[in-house]
This record gives structure tokens, sequence and C-alpha cells, in this order.
């Protein structure tokens, strides 16, 4: 049975999805919500704990409670994988009209603004470099990703993507920031050396947001991170590229279909 509280966020929650209450609205008091409800100030705290977790409302010091304005969702799937893989053999211009991100969002290129820093000092960790198989302090090339639409200010993600530097320096286009955003993604960037990608494998993860991370993606307190560490393995069965992305908890939607082998 739903306690009193989930019962008044189930409420004001409704009200936010269906445009009683609108993005920017304030909320009336917390003792007016509580008389309204008839409850305990306490249990009106904690439904609006709920919300403000779920990043619907956002509490602004000294003048209420907010109804938050929609962040653009994000809507990631297994099958964009493939849909970047048949994007390789296209050609430059059909590839320049659209990303990942845009498949993601339903964006346009132009509706989104690109950034990427790279840094070839790298070394792997214990944790990279078991995911890729080689030594402790193996030389990287790291791959730091931030895009955003042009209508919000902070990222939708952070990405950092990790490859092998003695593998990519065969093409030294692949070590310049400057070739960013690049027509086709990494799947491409790969196959300009030879490499063709047999799968990739998604490790799924949440946790708090740390530091800067809040801040940086605008996170409201009590929403969760999504941690995606991407592992793509190519068809001699090298692991040739490792992606750790951070990803909103109130904007970003998972969605995985595995297909199932039939009785005979």
């Amino acid at each position: 049975m739903a306690s009193k509280y989930d019962r008044i966020a189930d409420d004001l929650r409704r009200k936010i999805r269906n445009g009683e209450l609108s993005p920017g609205a304030r909320l009336s008091a917390e003792t007016t919500l509580m008389e309204q409800y008839k409850v305990s100030l306490p249990t009106m705290r904690s439904a609006l704990a709920v919300l403000r977790a779920e990043g619907l409302i956002e509490s602004r010091h000294g003048h209420g409670t907010y109804v938050r304005e929609l962040r653009q969702p994000v809507w990631r799937t297994n099958e964009r994988y493939q849909w970047e893989k048949n994007r390789v053999r296209a050609d430059q211009n059909e590839r320049r009209k659209t990303g990942a991100t845009e498949h993601d969002t339903g964006l346009t290129v132009d509706d989104l603004e690109f950034a990427a820093s790279y840094d070839d000092s790298e070394t792997a960790d214990e944790s990279l470099a078991k995911a890729f198989g080689v030594p402790i302090g193996t030389r990287l090339l790291r791959r730091t990703y931030q895009t955003r639409s042009r209508r919000e200010n902070s990222p939708l993600s952070i990405a950092e993507s990790y490859l092998l530097y003695d593998m990519v320096k065969t093409n030294p286009d692949l070590l310049d920031e400057e070739n960013e955003p690049w027509p086709g993604g990494t799947q491409h960037q790969l196959s300009t050396i030879g490499i063709e990608l047999d799968r990739i494998v998604d490790e799924i993860t949440a946790r708090p947001p740390r530091g800067q991370e809040a801040e940086t993606l605008d996170v409201p307190t009590g929403v969760s991170l999504i941690m995606l560490r991407k592992i793509s393995i190519d068809t001699q069965d090298r692991v040739v590229e490792v992606s750790d992305i951070i990803m909103p908890g109130d904007r970003y939607e998972l969605r995985y279909t595995t297909p199932l082998e039939r009785w005979s």
C-alpha cells in the first residue's frame, strides 16, 4: 500500500506531466501544501523530496520550490551500435549529416554544440588495463567528449573514450582533436586502420555524482548518475576501445531489446 507521501508525490507528478504545473512554475509553500493534502509537514517534505530526487522540482534558496525546466531527453538503445556500423561504409557527406547523439535525441547537427579534447599521455590504470587485457602503464589515447543542446547550458553527458595508442598511431589523423567531430564516429575512425567491430559490451552501474560532476551536468540533489562502460571488441577478439560515459539519471533512458531463440 502506498504511503501518504507517495500518493502526494504521485498527484504532483501527474500535475507536472500533464502541464497543470508548467516548467518554471512555483509550487505553493510547504505549509499551504500541507493543509491542502491534510498531512504533517514531515510527510509533505518527504513527498517533495521524492520529486526533487527525480529531477522534477528544485528548491531555490530563499525563493521557494519550482518545477524544473524539462531537460533534453535521451533514449539510448542497443540498436545504435549496428546503426553506427552501417554508417561506416557511407560516403563522408552522408556521415556528416548526423551522429550518434542526434540518433539518441532526435535533434539535428545544428541543434547541438560539440566539444572534444585529446590527451596522448594517458596510461592504463588497473581498471583500464584489465578491460583492454594489457599491462598497467600501457600508453593510451584519452578522448573526452561533451555535447549539449544549444537550448541548455550543461552537456547531455560526459564521455571519456580510450584507445590503445600504439594501435591508432598508424593513422596520425586519429591523434588530432581538430578532426572532431569525426563523421561516422569511432567505428569509422577504427575502420581507417582496418578494424571492424564484432560486438560491444555495455557494463552499467549507478552512483551519486561526485565533486564537479553535479555542477557540470546540472544534476539536482538526489538524482543518481548512470555509469556506462562500453567495451568494443573487434573481429580478431581484441578490445579496441573502452569508453566511460556519465549520464544524468533524470534525462536518460536506456532501452535494450534482447532477441531470444525460439523453441523448435
